[in-house]
């Protein structure tokens, strides 16, 4: 037993190949080796060690690919009738609000990370919403935020000296050691080219749903809150003399909602 060193060895790890001589040292071995026991299918085989149970061992491995492969081609989640008709009914509530809510295809990540809902009965928006602290390097995402909340309070738990998580508040010292008025939450603008990035400012006192009007939205928010001696070059519209909404619209990107996806997704 490579654990005790007293007793004859009785078992052997699929994972490290360490002998044991009982469920005891089984356990010690895997608690000190950080050891899960598991045998790596893939691990690697000279082939002068290479035998007829490594070759059937591979053509199991492979059955179990095409087997986990087949069963996600299948998956109805995945080709669910329903799907576009929920995300049409999402951009027409959107609409209605002067919101262009854009989507991408099934399969990019924000597709798959984004939760917003519109309740029927309360008849109101519950958004998938990011934060993005940017002079922390830190990013929360939040579910099933009320399209009444203010944005004060969604930062509440964030930056706020007194209600503040304390592990959270440390990580964003530099943003609750600062007075509130230097406080600038922004939103990327999109649609524009990719060497022109400018964003809106938005108002913290009022809501998130009276924020999002007349603007566009791919998947959910993404918010930025900067502090303005810190922002460098974020530069917000219309807080540069060259700049102005014309033109913001007129340097809108010709590309489908699939190119952009594909783009910020390789950004």
């Amino acid at each position: 037993c490579e654990t005790c060193s007293e007793e004859e060895a009785k078992y052997r790890c699929p994972r490290c190949m360490k002998y044991s001589c009982s469920l005891l040292c089984v356990k010690k071995h895997k608690l000190a080796q950080s050891c899960n026991g598991i045998r790596d299918k893939t691990a690697f085989v000279s082939v002068n060690e290479f035998t007829d149970l490594n070759l059937l061992s591979d053509y199991r491995f492979l059955e179990d690919v095409g087997r986990t492969a087949d069963a996600a081609a299948r998956d109805l989640s995945v080709h669910r009738p329903t799907t576009n008709k929920f995300i049409n009914y999402l951009r027409n509530r959107a609409r209605r609000h002067n919101i262009n809510l854009k989507t991408l295809p099934i399969g990019f990540t924000k597709r798959r990370e984004n939760t917003t809902i519109f309740n029927k009965k309360e008849q109101k928006f519950y958004w998938h919403l990011k934060l993005v602290f940017p002079h922390c390097h830190a990013e929360y995402s939040l579910k099933r935020v009320p399209e009444d909340k203010t944005l004060t309070d969604i930062l509440k738990p964030y930056i706020d000296p007194v209600e503040s998580d304390p592990v959270v508040c440390q990580r964003l010292k530099i943003y609750t050691v600062s007075p509130q008025s230097d406080v600038q939450i922004l939103m990327k603008i999109e649609n524009r080219k990719q060497n022109s990035t400018r964003y809106n400012e938005l108002d913290a006192s009022r809501s998130l749903l009276e924020n999002l009007k007349n603007k566009v939205i791919i998947e959910y928010p993404t918010l930025f809150v900067v502090l303005k001696k810190l922002k460098n070059d974020m530069v917000v519209l219309g807080q540069d003399a060259s700049e102005s909404a014309e033109d913001s619209d007129s340097e809108s990107s010709s590309l489908s909602p699939e190119e952009e996806g594909e783009i910020r997704e390789s950004s």
